[in-house]
């Protein structure tokens, strides 16, 4: 497959995925943080939006022979101290792996620490720590089941991805309308289109579904260009750098950082900003490379697992993701609760 097409078709859809990152403000730790920092849940609600616009994506294609089902590989220790020493890392970092790649095209210093250790992380567990750990990781064999629900799961997801997309619209678009409508606000307005689309900060609901809709269709060109059988990820991207690899998950990557800086340029929110102070720069530091090192364990990052293992029905990505949100929730606690008590 030519190399042109690979770094072409990686660079859009890492330029869209930037762009909504930015303009929607969307991170998951942030989502994850906030439910018990401040009681927040909007992030949340557009986790959950992604997931079930993703599963529908996701169920369609592989249904109708489009694409071929590819669940994330499950190791029971790897799965478990991974996620969770990811979501310790992603607190610590103060981003997520696409939060904090996204934000090192907003001009911030430390997401940029952050995500050089991250890639170092990357690539000393997959060389060295993940081999010499081997024996302790218990993988589940691929003869048994890797999904919920067996062959059974591309339908059991679409029907949950069905229920979430029933949710929303019936909780949150729904009522939504209603007021707009009883204010006598216009249901469609398209005027000053392209402020929106461009300036404003995106809604949750908004960025969220447009995240879902652009996995699938990622998933799609990463399997028919570049030959991988995989929706989008951001660890492996950065590792590729540091190895020099030149992969459809490097341009991804990459395309991110220039997407999320386009949008900050046209928002006027780009702006070098440097840390507070030293130890911010150091926590940042940890917390990347401990992302690093969890995403290689859990076998991918929040998007690896959240965003493409879960929406396929993955049990190991299902426990990945619980387990990161418990990490987040942990260090949460330490760093910002504890003296509350």
């Amino acid at each position: 497959m030519s190399l042109l097409l690979v770094i072409i078709s990686g660079m859009i859809i890492g330029i869209i995925f930037g762009f909504i990152l930015q303009r929607g403000r969307f991170c998951m730790n942030s989502a994850f943080r906030d439910i018990i920092l401040l009681k927040e849940y909007k992030l949340f609600k557009g986790v959950m939006l992604i997931l079930g616009t993703s599963m529908i994506g996701f169920s369609i294609m592989i249904l109708s022979g489009v694409l071929t089902a590819n669940p994330k590989p499950f190791t029971i220790v790897g799965s478990i101290l991974g996620g969770f020493i990811f979501g310790i890392g992603m607190v610590l970092a103060a981003g997520c792996a696409s939060g904090t790649t996204y934000r090192v095209g907003e001009g911030m210093i430390g997401s940029l620490v952050a995500l050089i250790t991250l890639a170092v992380g990357v690539v000393l567990t997959s060389l060295f720590i993940k081999p010499a750990m081997a024996g302790i990781l218990f993988p589940v064999p691929k003869k048994g089941s890797l999904t919920i629900a067996g062959e059974f799961t591309p339908i059991v997801m679409l029907i949950i991805g069905i229920v979430v997309i029933a949710i929303f619209t019936f909780k949150e678009l729904l009522p939504s309308l209603k007021e707009k409508k009883s204010a006598n606000e216009s249901i469609l307005d398209f005027s000053n289109i392209g402020n929106k689309m461009f300036k404003t900060p995106y809604p949750w609901w908004v960025a969220g579904l447009a995240i879902g809709v652009l996995n699938t269709v990622a998933w799609i060109v990463s399997a028919y260009i570049a030959q991988r059988n995989y929706p989008m990820g951001i660890t492996k991207g950065w590792g590729d750098l540091l190895l020099f690899v030149p992969s459809w998950d490097l341009f991804l990557v990459i395309g991110i950082v220039v997407g999320a800086f386009i949008a900050a340029v046209i928002s006027k929110e780009f702006k070098i900003r440097v840390p507070k102070d030293a130890m911010t720069l150091v926590k940042q530091a940890i917390g990347g490379f401990l992302m690093g090192f969890g995403a290689v364990l859990a076998a991918g990052c929040n998007v690896g697992n959240f965003l493409s293992g879960i929406p396929m029905g993955s049990v190991g990505s299902l426990v990945v993701g619980i387990c990161i949100i418990l990490g987040c929730w942990v260090m949460t606690y330490i760093l910002f609760m504890r003296n509350e008590d």
